[in-house]
Parts: structure tokens; C-alpha cells; sequence
């Protein structure tokens, strides 16, 4: 019995495993997407772009909304500040009947609010205007510089005789010195029973340090083209020639002192031998000696002499701003502007 033939081995047909076809197919197919539907690559940087890009527009647009209403705010501060400060401080002139006032207050000094450029400028208002009847200063000063008191003088002779109009002095507590410089031009002089009037004269003060650097062994060193031109200098000696040229100069500005109290106060003055020797007296002992003329308030001069009881402020001080610009643009020079000052003859 024969058993059936072997298929025969057909080499031109490849061997088959089960399965591998499926996976030939499979391989041999195109490759598809791995996700058809997702988003294309980088896509996160672009959202992440977006995002700092969104920031960055709310961060400027935050600013410039800071930005505008910071300015908002300066404007209305600066406007307050102008409204409280910076507008002129002189009382609005007025045409009805009444007694103009011009206040002279503290040091009489330039860059003061009793220096001659506020003072006069404060005066030509009072007497331009036409409802003033009277001219009054109200003094409170120990005094300051003859040359601003005596600028402050001439121009309150002038104003008297362009305006045909009375100017009096009213003392509150003193009137010494280069205040008492200034009154004397007045045409009546009122003070307190206790106000302190007079000191007619001229004094010139600073330190000498020279005993002092000889017992500490300090050597001044001081170099000047001129002989006189350290005339002053706290840390040198003063020699007999200097100081006869100071007192000399101190004499001539004391005599111009008592020249224009003898032209205000005329008969009136009562002299002693003490009157322009510096000495100063209570306002009831001026009025016997001739150098004030009645007790008598700013009220009362109003009421009784001007006959004009309103009383309007004329008096120009110097504002905030005015004191700032002072301040920080003369800063520079400040210290040589003192040291300067303190070496200047004053009539306190």
C-alpha cells in the first residue's frame, strides 16, 4: 500500500507564518497620521506667547492709568498749594474809605519780609490806592540794616509828598535800631506804654580767635594781595589802623542815624546827652522825651486819627515758593553770603 506522494517543496513560493501577512500588510500600508485631529507641533510656545504678550499690554495699560492719575493728583495738589500759597499775599485793594497797613515785622534785611523791596513795594500799593485815607506801618522790628531802613525812609518822604496822604507809625512791642530808623519818617509816632524804643546807633560785632589758636598751637595761614583785605577775619589780629578805619566808618553811618531822626522828629525831640548814645526806653518815656508822640493802638489810630475804622493788610510777605527757590538756588553761596553778612555793620 503506498502512501501518498510528499507535496513537493516549491521553492518559487515563500513560506508563510500565520499572521505574518497581516503584518506585512501592515508595514508595507503608508503610515497615518499618529493623530489626525491634535494640534500642530510647538504649539505651545505660541500660547505661551500669547500670554506674555497679554501681560505685558496689562502691565502698560496699568501704568499709564497709574501714570495719568498721579497727574491727575499733582494738578490738583499744585492747584491747592497755588490757592493756600503762591498767590500774592496782599490784601485785594479797595476803593471804599479806609486805613491802609503795611506790617514791618522782625530783622530789617534784604531776602527778609522787612526788606525794603517788600516794605516799599507794599507802601506805593497802600498809597495808590484811592479808598486808603492813611498810610499806617505797624513795627515790631529790633532793627537790621541801615541801608534797607534807609531806602525804606527815602521812599516813605516821597510817596508822602506825591500823595498828600498821612503816614503813621504804631509800635506793638519794639521799635529799635533801624525800625526806629524807618519811623522817624512818620508823621506821628504811637506806641505801648511798654514798648521798647530808641537804641540810636551803630555796632559792627564778630569774634577774634587769636589767644585761642596760640594756646592750641594753630597757625593761621592766610594769604591776601592788599594789606586790609583779611580786614576781619576772626582768626587774625586786628591792628590799631583797622580798627580806627571801623570806628570811623561806624561813626559816619551813626551820624546819618541821627540826621534823619533829627529831620523826622524836629522840635519835637527833647535831646539829652543819652538820646543817641544806643540806650532805648519804654514807649511812655519816648513820648517825654520827643521821640514818639502818643499811646495809641492800630485800632485806635484807625478809629481816632484816620477817622477810617477798616483797616486793610497792604503788606507783601514773601510765599512758599519764593522761599524755596531761595533756598535750594542760592544754596551754593549761602555759607559766604553769612560770613559776609556777619562782618556788615548793623544798628540793632
Amino acid at each position: 500500500m503506498s502512501s501518498p506522494n510528499p507535496p513537493e517543496n516549491n521553492d518559487s513560493q515563500p513560506h508563510v507564518t500565520p499572521g505574518a501577512d497581516l503584518w506585512s500588510k501592515a508595514s508595507a500600508a503608508p503610515a497615518a497620521p499618529a493623530a489626525a485631529n491634535a494640534p500642530a507641533a510647538g504649539w505651545e510656545r505660541d500660547v505661551l506667547e500669547k500670554l506674555v504678550f497679554a501681560s505685558i499690554k496689562e502691565q502698560r495699560a496699568a501704568r499709564r492709568w497709574r501714570f495719568y492719575g498721579r497727574l491727575l493728583w499733582s494738578v490738583v495738589v499744585l492747584l491747592a498749594l497755588w490757592l493756600v500759597f503762591f498767590k500774592d499775599t496782599a490784601t485785594k485793594t479797595s476803593s471804599a474809605p479806609h486805613t491802609a497797613v503795611v506790617e514791618i515785622k522782625g530783622e530789617i534785611a534784604s531776602g527778609a519780609d522787612a526788606s525794603a523791596e517788600f516794605v516799599v513795594a507794599a507802601m506805593r500799593s497802600a498809597f495808590e490806592d484811592s479808598g486808603s485815607r492813611a498810610v499806617v506801618l505797624l513795627i515790631n522790628s529790633p532793627g537790621g540794616s541801615p541801608v534797607q531802613a534807609g531806602i525804606i525812609n527815602d521812599e516813605m518822604t516821597r510817596l508822602k509828598a506825591k500823595y498828600n496822604k498821612p503816614l503813621y507809625a504804631v509800635v506793638e512791642e519794639s521799635c529799635a535800631s533801624a525800625a526806629y530808623y524807618i519811623a522817624a519818617a512818620a508823621d506821628e509816632i504811637f506806641v505801648d506804654k511798654a514798648s521798647i524804643v530808641g537804641s540810636i546807633g551803630v555796632l559792627m560785632d564778630g569774634f577774634g580767635f587769636t589767644g585761642v589758636m596760640d594756646k592750641v598751637g594753630v597757625e593761621r595761614r592766610l594769604l591776601t594781595a592788599g594789606e586790609n583785605k583779611g580786614f576781619l577775619d576772626p582768626f587774625s589780629p586786628m591792628t590799631a589802623k583797622q580798627k580806627e578805619f571801623a570806628l570811623q566808618m561806624l561813626e559816619q553811618i551813626h551820624q546819618q542815624f541821627i540826621g534823619v531822626v533829627k529831620a523826622g522828629r524836629g522840635d519835637r525831640l527833647h535831646e539829652t546827652p543819652e538820646m543817641f548814645s544806643g540806650l532805648f526806653w519804654t514807649g511812655e518815656q519816648a513820648v517825654e522825651l520827643g521821640l514818639a508822640d502818643k499811646l495809641g493802638s492800630l485800632d485806635y489810630v484807625a478809629r481816632e486819627v484816620v477817622k477810617a475804622e477798616e483797616v486793610i493788610d497792604y503788606t507783601r510777605r514773601d510765599n512758599v515758593a519764593e522761599r524755596l527757590a531761595k533756598k535750594f538756588g542760592a544754596a551754593i553761596g549761602s555759607g559766604s553770603v553769612q560770613a559776609m553778612r556777619g562782618m556788615l555793620p548793623t544798628i540793632h
